[in-house]
């Protein structure tokens, strides 16, 4: 099989995200690495002994239908894994041959089954983007008091429902609750009016920490195992009447969409940046001087039913950047820990929604209709207030390289009519 490495492939060399794929309805699912329009299948690999370094103890963790055990090795196990694909597919980028075992271990990634890249054991969904929490703190509480006195202070978060974590793919179906209609003295009960997408990139854990040992901001680098695009649904109407004071509940625990491949945090090393400025400077334990943004673009892109049928193609609706984040990755995972909370490999921590400083970097559809007030106009005349049944809702994420990308693939799924 000849490699697919274009200069606007999303899987580069420089890539090399893991997944966890079904070859066929017959095979068992496995750990592999895209490159290019292709999957290198680690599990068959590994039978031939490709890993046997001293870290990766012969590669059997990637016959498994998770990366939880691979995550679980830490960093010395994530290196020697990346070095060694890189030197096995290293022949393919000038026009020569791969080893046969390698070649016979591509397998074309339309063919496979995209499964759950981990078996995520507990999700925290993170609000660390001050533009966002600036602008939905204006809409539900007014300017004076849109950021409360804690935000500046700590990364603030709530625990989501890991098991309604759903691979790109997934149809979501319009969830049902209780909302407060304008002026109504009660709530009723319905589906939601208010469906919205909420742009983030999230991280799944590395090695972990055992309980009452926290994880320090100057080692989270070691617990930080790779990135995915995440999309946190919400049910706004529902969200409103619900959240005080505990915070959201079933607006936000019906569904959340992550992308199938998981790209490294090494993949992203030449795209470090400096974060925004901390004004007032945290607290000792999340005060940390490293470059901890990327330049990660972002966007998102909405494709009705009738621009469907119509051949049209999907709307960008937004365009943001990872690095606009206030709180970075190190401070989220410190401040999760630092009560002696244990993270465990597989864990996946979430960003929030990253919204930028223009209105058409907003990073929801509350933001960029500001509450429905402002409806988006699509090609076919239609317009949004929030998402109707039969919208594709798709995120998308890279890293422009010189003459490459570093690409995080997709994270999308077509709405669907609330169940009766």
């Amino acid at each position: 099989m000849i490699l697919d490495l274009a200069a606007d492939s999303p899987f580069s060399i420089h890539t090399l995200p893991y997944g966890v794929f079904r070859p066929s309805a017959t095979e068992p699912a496995r750990v592999g690495v895209a490159i290019g329009t292709a999957v290198l299948d680690l599990a068959a690999l590994a039978a031939t002994g490709h890993f046997d370094g001293p870290a990766l103890r012969g590669g059997n963790v990637f016959a498994l239908p998770s990366l939880n055990a691979f995550m679980a090795l830490g960093r010395p196990a994530w290196d020697e894994a990346r070095g060694r694909v890189q030197t096995l597919l290293a022949p393919g980028l000038n026009g020569r041959p791969l080893a046969p075992g390698v070649a016979e271990a591509l397998r074309p990634i339309d063919c496979v089954e995209l499964l759950l890249p981990a078996a995520i054991g507990d999700y925290t969904d993170f609000y660390s983007s001050r533009e966002h929490a600036t602008n939905v703190g204006s809409m539900f509480r007014g300017p004076d008091q849109a950021l409360l006195p804690n935000w500046l202070h700590l990364p603030v978060a709530y625990h989501g429902r890991a098991g309604t974590v759903v691979r790109s793919g997934a149809e979501i179906i319009r969830p049902r609750g209780q909302m407060l209609p304008p002026g109504a003295p009660t709530p009723v009960f319905g589906p939601t009016a208010e469906l919205d997408f909420e742009l983030e990139v999230g991280f799944f854990a590395g090695p972990g920490n055992r309980p009452g040992e926290p994880i320090s901001i100057r080692s989270a680098a070691n617990h930080i195992f790779g990135l995915v695009l995440v999309n946190d649904w919400s049910a706004r109407d529902i969200q409103r009447w619900e959240y005080r004071p505990l915070g959201p509940f079933l607006s936000k625990n019906f569904a959340t969409t992550i992308s199938p491949w998981v790209v490294p945090l090494a993949a992203l090393e030449p795209f470090r940046r400096p974060g925004p400025p901390q004004s007032p400077e945290p607290l000792d334990y999340l005060r940390d001087d490293s470059d901890w943004a990327f330049d990660i673009h972002l966007a998102a892109t909405l494709q009705s039913e009738a621009m469907r049928l119509a051949g049209m193609p999907p709307l960008v609706i937004t365009r943001t950047n990872f690095r606009h984040l206030y709180w970075s990755m190190p401070q989220q995972l410190a401040h999760h820990t630092i009560n002696g909370c244990a993270v465990r490999p597989g864990d996946l921590l979430a960003s929030g929604t990253i919204s930028g400083p223009m209105p058409d970097s907003r990073g929801s559809l509350l933001e960029l209709t500001w509450g429905g007030a402002q409806p988006l106009e699509l090609p076919t005349g239609e317009t949004r207030r929030f998402l109707e049944d039969g919208d594709r809702l798709a995120l998308t994420g890279w890293c422009q390289g010189d003459g490459y990308q570093v690409g995080f693939g997709e994270a999308a799924a077509t709405v669907r009519a609330a169940n009766r």
